[in-house]
């Protein structure tokens, strides 16, 4: 139960810092992608299950204040999410090199599959001009901010896990 609170909150929480405060700033229009850190982080933290639920609520709060269509990021992330808990099993803490390389082939893939159905599909065909001014800027700031971010999730995650074993082994 605690740990399903501190999850709504971590979502929570990065999704007004996303919309607030990297809003303001923003380089060149553009912000770092907080839901994709948190989904990320948490399906090779956790696993597949939790990557995908978080997935899920990371991007229908996306969709709510900012999808044109209900569903679209939920979906998308809840992939996202479950894909990325898949490398559960080879998951270390203390390595920092596949969580960014998770996260930045997560924002990357993030952001082509939205230029293929939403831009593509309505005939604008610029993907040249979209990967170089949007889609790599937008990896860049987000890896930028997931190097300062990810360990205070990893931090927590940890303190969570500890805690729920400590609890396991009161019943035992």
């Amino acid at each position: 139960m605690l740990r399903k609170g501190i999850v709504t909150i971590f979502i929570l929480v990065c999704f007004v810092l996303q919309c607030s405060v990297f809003g303001s700033l923003a380089f060149g229009g553009i912000i770092p992608n907080l839901m994709i850190i948190l989904t990320s982080s948490f399906g090779f933290m956790r696993g597949e299950k939790e990557g995908l639920l978080i997935g899920f609520f990371c991007g229908l709060l996306i969709d709510v204040f900012f999808g044109s269509f209900l569903g679209f990021y939920a979906m998308l992330l809840m992939y996202i999410g479950y894909l990325n808990g898949k490398f559960c099993r080879i998951f270390y803490p203390e390595d920092i090199k596949l969580p960014i390389a998770l996260i930045i082939t997560s924002d990357l893939s993030q952001g082509i599959l939205c230029y293929v159905l939403l831009f593509m599909l309505r005939s604008r065909f610029q993907f040249g001009y979209y990967l170089t001014h949007v889609i790599l800027p937008e990896v860049l700031y987000t890896t930028v901010v997931t190097i300062f971010l990810y360990p205070f999730v990893l931090k927590v995650n940890g303190k969570l896990e500890a805690y729920e074993k400590r609890r396991a082994q009161k019943f035992v």
